[in-house]
């Protein structure tokens, strides 16, 4: 997985998702079961040639069993989910299910306890932390709730590897550091601040002010 530039491993998500969306099942509703790169250029924006290019990494992490013939990834007909999503999966390790939880169950965290795409099976949450014991008890959730003190403890006996950070920016950093040592390995941060963090602790930060201002960059060239 290391050896996929980081770019490379963003846009086979991305590829990914929207093979999936093509896939046999919902494919023979519409009539057809595959994706021409010609068609993804024109869904994402990339070349051909990327898309080609990025594809051709998955037989250099992979081994011999997904090189070989054009036909065996993809072809002139297409490319199609069910030969290149697992593929994909492998490469980037999300073959395999990832155990997760919410930190701070106010009104984004709260959102999250009922995410319908967490039903695919490529990660379960497991627990959901908040300081206020009552919202703990009130809120419905598929997962177990637990008052906050309680974190280290649920995190280890769970072994759950990735936290969503859902709390105030004056708590994120506090919070992170008890995620962190309680062996969390990733964290998707929702607080608009800068994490200080161990640097092999992998954080991605989810910020709607930076996105928007990035999308009326976009809309003002």
């Amino acid at each position: 997985m290391n050896l996929i530039p980081e770019p490379t491993k963003e846009r086979l998500l991305t590829l990914m998702r929207l093979l999936e969306k093509n896939s046999p099942a919902a494919g023979r509703a519409a009539g057809k079961t595959a994706v021409t790169s010609a068609e993804l250029e024109a869904l994402t924006g990339w070349s051909s040639q990327t898309i080609r290019k990025d594809i051709s990494c998955l037989g250099g992490c992979l081994g011999d069993e997904s090189r070989g013939s054009p036909g065996k990834l993809g072809s002139n007909a297409g490319y199609t989910a069910e030969n290149l999503v697992p593929l994909i999966k492998r490469a980037l390790g999300l073959d395999h299910p990832r155990r997760f939880c919410i930190a701070g169950l106010g009104r984004l965290g709260s959102a999250y306890l009922n995410v319908r795409f967490f039903e695919a099976g490529e990660f379960e949450l497991c627990a959901g932390f908040d300081t206020n014991v009552n919202r703990v008890e009130i809120l419905k959730s598929p997962a177990p709730l637990y008052p906050a003190y309680k974190m280290e403890e649920v995190i280890r006996r769970f072994s759950i590897e990735i936290a969503l950070l859902c709390v105030p920016g004056d708590a994120a950093q506090a919070v992170g550091e008890r995620l962190a040592a309680a062996g969390i390995r990733g964290i998707l941060n929702f607080a608009p601040v800068a994490l200080n963090l161990p640097p092999e602790l992998a954080v991605r930060n989810v910020n709607v002010a930076d996105e928007l201002r990035a999308l009326a960059m976009k809309i003002n060239v």
